[in-house]
């Protein structure tokens, strides 16, 4: 090369950098969490910034009040108490006034019961929120491999709000498969997960039992391999949810030289398998068996109810509310078995 180009060439790379750090760009400063062997590069890189802001975001709410054992059981005192009559009247109304401050503080206990009779179920929300907890104490008993002692409960999800952040419903049009900027596929060649090109909605299908979640063949040929390009898309899909939700690279999971292999893995793609597994079971056995329940205007395009992703406990954090247990503090939402 010409030495005069060379240093020019030099020259102005030089003069770029000094341009873009005297506009005020710098290199976020970031922190590294080893996850595999060393030389692998199986690092998770956290932004110290977004988890100054994540660690605001994830504030576990306080007890409202010091517990009084004493006294009579919830259901000797209320009627119609069909999930947590055993507890004690002070336990209940402790878990009630949390339950309210978790997920409806604005509009208060009318959210869910009629205060001209409490007992009754004619708002369709008491009926949700009652399988709602039955749903959260069965995952703090059966699916302790993935929330483990920490465990989940109304306001991992709702933080403050009746519907939580982070939900989804089935997307796109099935009769819009060939569109003129090519196949669409219901969530095809949008902007999808992660602002990438990717499938929009990856979830209806492989957050059901049904689903594949694959990429790779057996072999080096197609010969006897079932995962079709557009399910290896879903499934990349999935796997940069997952990475968002939980604020992590690839390598939490995998060492990138070779994805599939579970020896060289981390502990952590078991859990992320059982979280799928758990996902997956809630939304089939909790959630949409309650489409019946809601109105029109809370059900989805396709007239679904809304369910459950990674994003919905996690929000950004690797474990939810940054691995705070709000179940001790409310042991009867994880009941013997």
């Amino acid at each position: 090369m010409n030495p005069g180009l060379a240093l020019g060439v030099v020259g102005a790379s030089l003069l770029t950098v000094a341009m873009l750090f005297t506009a005020g760009w710098d290199l976020p400063p970031a922190d590294t969490q080893q996850t595999g062997y060393r030389g692998t590069g199986m690092v998770v890189l956290q932004d110290r910034e977004e988890q100054t802001a994540l660690r605001a975001a994830n504030q576990v709410p306080p007890v409202p009040w010091e517990l009084d054992t004493s006294g009579q059981k919830a259901s000797e005192v209320y009627e119609n108490v069909q999930v947590l009559g055993d507890l004690g009247i002070d336990q209940f109304s402790r878990l009630m006034t949390a339950i309210t401050e978790w997920v409806s503080p604005e509009q208060g206990c009318n959210y869910c019961h009629n205060p001209e009779n409490m007992a009754s179920d004619e708002l369709y929300t008491k009926v949700v929120s009652r399988r709602m907890l039955e749903m959260t104490q069965a995952v703090n008993t059966e699916w302790d491999l993935h929330v483990q002692q920490t465990g989940v409960t109304c306001y991992t999800c709702h933080r403050g709000q009746p519907v939580p952040q982070n939900i989804w419903f089935r997307g796109g049009d099935p009769d819009d498969r060939f569109a003129m900027a090519g196949y669409s596929g219901g969530g095809q060649n949008t902007v999808g997960v992660g602002n990438t090109s990717l499938h929009a909605d990856p979830f209806s299908e492989l957050f059901s039992f049904d689903g594949v979640i694959g990429v790779t063949g057996p072999t080096a040929l197609p010969t006897g391999h079932e995962v079709s390009i557009q399910q290896t898309e879903k499934t990349y899909a999935l796997m940069v949810h997952m990475s968002q939700s939980l604020g992590a690279n690839c390598t939490l999971c995998h060492n990138t030289r070779a994805f599939n292999d579970w020896n060289q893995s981390t502990p952590q793609r078991t859990v992320a398998i059982q979280g799928i597994q758990m996902v997956r079971t809630l939304n089939a056995d909790y959630l949409e068996p309650l489409t019946s329940e809601f109105p029109p205007e809370r059900l989805g395009p396709h007239e679904d109810v809304a369910k459950i992703n990674c994003a919905t406990c996690h929000q950004g954090a690797q474990k939810p509310l940054n691995g705070v247990s709000m179940v001790e503090d409310y042991p009867s939402l994880r009941p013997e078995q």
